[in-house]
């Protein structure tokens, strides 16, 4: 096959939907030699923030001098962004010619007991493979949907995050924090360390009982005085380098100090914008720190100055300038939790670039409350352009648009991403921000670079 034969593929597995549980996939894994064993793993997941933690660990431990894979879930404007060698996407040659090597171990578990492999597993399978064909020395990898029945829950890690737990994708994981909590928490591993930001109670304590349980030494990641090592295992703390007077704005961007158990990291650079990124580099260091004590190998401090300083990912909070001094935000926020975490980057770049209004262009999935993330910005935004990705699982355009009627009296609708994107720019004057969010397929439909290349700064 070729990369578009594969995707092709790849696509037609998707009728199959999730289908939740290990028992399949650790049957295609096994078949395929079992690459997942081949290399050390760092497991992410948690409501919001796993891509970021995600790659924030893979860039420390690049820096570092590893050799590191990153596995992303899900991509933004490119198949290959799921798959990472040392900050490079998987080469389509390379992905078309894994989907062909594992299709017939596909289709022989089709036939059998197992049933049909999905299209999550497919990629999972050519992930791993993909990482013990380069023979990464760490793989970091993040959680598709849940934990305990992930796909990815087939690795043994060497340490374990679980970023935060909110009300999401609720028909699947839970209606409650606690519900949803115990499917997270099932990535944590009997004795391996296991890093959580998690501050829901009812969260909280399914986290405890389960890593207790499992003898799994925990840690919380929260907020403090940062000014020596914490010396207690329980316990890692990060502080935002400002004065008690600072603004929100220099929130946003303020380097941050991480005091773990044994280390003291003063004033970190974190390149994502957002307090909440700071969080999730705390989770990110603590993790990479444990994980590599585990080896016997202490971490460089210089490499989380520049994995951090240096790290990027997709989708999240892409800021583009355009001309006419407008700026574009690219954000894949899909629920309550992230789209109020989206809040405060999106107010510090209006201020900063002395902006004066929005225009807002969304489309949402379904198994998202579109009030949680409608709520937040049509009210502020000056009109609201409502699209809908192309994807089985697309809320309806028109059901966006009544949702965001009820935050702004100007709301227009559009067949596609791409033509809401567009109509934003013909309407856009000097001064504007225009925001994308609501989905991270809404925002790979939102390819600026294709439709207007000649208005971005270069």
């Amino acid at each position: 096959m070729d990369f578009e034969e594969a995707i092709a593929y790849m696509s037609s597995l998707l009728r199959f939907g999730w289908k939740l549980g290990l028992d399949r996939f650790e049957a295609l894994c096994e078949r395929l030699g079992n690459p997942h064993r081949r290399y050390h793993v760092i497991h992410v997941t948690g409501t919001k923030g796993k891509g970021s933690t995600t790659a924030m660990a893979a860039a420390i431990l690049r820096e570092a001098g590893y050799r590191v894979g990153g596995y992303y879930s899900p991509y933004v404007y490119d198949p290959c962004e799921r798959v990472v060698v040392d900050g490079e996407k998987i080469p389509r040659e390379d992905f078309a010619r894994l989907v062909t090597l594992i299709r017939p171990y596909v289709e022989e578990l089709a036939r059998g007991p197992h049933g049909q492999t999905t299209e999550f597993e497919l990629k999972t399978a050519l992930g791993f493979c993909y990482f013990a064909e380069q023979k990464v020395d760490w793989a970091c990898v993040e959680v598709g949907l849940g934990g305990r029945l992930d796909a990815t829950n087939v690795v043994q890690p060497d340490a374990t995050v679980i970023t935060n737990i909110g009300l999401d994708h609720m028909h699947i994981l839970g209606d409650t924090h606690a519900k949803i909590a115990a499917e997270k928490a099932g990535i944590i591993k009997c004795g391996i360390p296991c890093f959580t930001a998690t501050d829901h109670p009812d969260a909280l304590e399914v986290i405890q009982r389960t890593a207790l349980q499992r003898e799994a030494p925990l840690a919380r990641v929260l907020p403090g005085q940062a000014s020596h090592p914490t010396f207690d295992p329980t316990r890692v703390i990060w502080q935002l380098e400002v004065s008690d007077s600072a603004s929100d704005l220099e929130k946003q961007t303020a380097r941050v100090t991480i005091a773990t158990p044994a280390r003291l990291y003063s004033g970190l650079e974190v390149r994502m914008e957002g307090i909440y990124q700071r969080a999730n580099a705390a989770c990110a260091v603590a993790a990479v720190e444990s994980a590599l004590l585990r080896q016997g190998v202490q971490l460089d401090e210089e490499a989380v100055r520049r994995g951090l300083a240096r790290c990027t990912l997709p989708g999240r909070m892409e800021v583009t300038k355009l001309t006419n001094q407008r700026v574009l935000v690219r954000d894949g926020a899909h629920n309550g939790m992230a789209a109020q975490a989206l809040i405060g980057p999106v107010d510090a770049i209006y201020r900063r670039e002395n902006l004066k209004r929005i225009l807002f262009v969304t489309g949402m999935l379904s198994g998202h409350d579109p009030d949680e993330v409608l709520s937040l910005f049509a009210a502020k935004a000056a009109h609201v352009y409502c699209s809908q990705p192309d994807w089985k699982r697309a809320l309806p355009k028109e059901q966006v648009a009544e949702v965001a009627r009820r935050y702004c009296s100007s709301v227009s609708l559009h067949p596609t991403v791409r033509d809401a994107l567009q109509a934003a720019l013909d309407d856009s004057r000097a001064g504007d921000l225009i925001l994308v969010t609501g989905s991270f397929y809404t925002v790979g439909e939102a390819r600026i670079e294709e439709i207007a290349s000649d208005q971005i700064l270069r």
